[in-house]
């Protein structure tokens, strides 16, 4: 997660643990990253495993025990790698510092409240997409960069594509309330209020159909074929403004990899790496 906010403090010992925990080129870098992502494998199946009854009564201070010790070096971890930053703040409010902190602070709540949050532990799996970083796919981060930033473009038109379904799910529930709250004499009616109303209109619109709740009149059978007609017709709506995204985005950009950290996706005329300022090796027919 090594970003140019993140610097190390200015003694030997900072810079050395720096080199060991946010950098993955060196042989103890690695070492370390990936005994971390071990110990999060280990947790997460030890958390899953408490929750089956007969596992979790036989193992319980087994389980607990390895629960808590990758609790405390998951721990310890956070406090070094805030320790050895020149300015923590941009480590503890980026995207990896809040999933480290969240990796051990259910567990701290649990045993203050007195109530076992060890579920909650499973969010530890996050810090394993630490690995395409370990095995140097940088690749991944540069496909995983173009979606995030084709859906951040598109984020108007999906707003109001949510919007118009919301006003449709909204109009269908209301409809369907007065139609079935008062159906078929003597049966039963799930249709009890408009907010339940709407939620059947959403599980049906988006076709998801859990059956829990059923039109019983001929008026209301026929809104909800028309709800799973439009479901079916406006469901890849949100993947076509994605696409279109991603299309103008691989237009506009350069295919050239930098040759030191592989990063591709560089603006056309781009002479550097916009990430770790290497010069790009720019030949004739490598923009697209």
């Amino acid at each position: 997660m090594k970003s140019d906010k993140l610097e190390p403090r200015d003694t030997p010992l900072a810079r050395t643990l720096y080199e060991i925990i946010f950098e993955a080129h060196t042989f103890a870098g690695k070492a370390f990253d990936l005994g971390l992502l071990v110990a999060i494998v280990v947790s997460v199946i030890a958390v899953a495993v408490e929750t089956v009854q007969p596992f979790g009564k036989r193992w319980d201070t087994e389980l607990n025990g390895i629960e808590w010790t990758c609790t405390i070096l998951f721990t310890l971890e956070y406090v070094v790698r805030i320790w050895c930053l020149k300015r923590p703040a941009a480590y503890v409010f980026s995207f990896f510092g809040i999933v480290d902190l969240l990796s051990f602070l259910p567990a701290y709540l649990g045993f203050a409240f007195d109530t076992r949050r060890s579920s909650f532990a499973v969010i530890r799996a996050l810090r394993l997409l630490r690995v395409f970083r370990i095995l140097e796919l940088s690749w991944f981060e540069s496909e995983a960069y173009s979606l995030r930033k084709a859906v951040w473009d598109a984020r108007a038109k999906v707003v109001v594509f949510f919007m118009t379904v919301l006003i449709i799910v909204t109009i269908a529930g209301a409809a369907m309330y007065e139609i079935e709250h008062t159906a078929v004499s003597g049966d039963p009616t799930h249709f009890e209020s408009i907010p339940q109303s709407i939620y059947w209109a959403i599980i049906t619109m988006t076709t998801v159909g859990y059956g829990d709740v059923v039109p019983q009149t001929v008026y209301g059978k026929f809104v909800a074929a028309i709800l799973v007609l439009l479901g079916y017709s406006l469901i890849i709506v949100p993947t076509g403004f994605v696409s279109a995204e991603l299309g103008g985005l691989r237009r506009s950009t350069s295919s050239i990899a930098c040759p030191q950290c592989e990063r591709t996706g560089h603006q056309p005329d781009a002479r550097f790496c916009d990430v770790c300022g290497a010069l790009l090796e720019v030949t004739k027919g490598t923009v697209t």
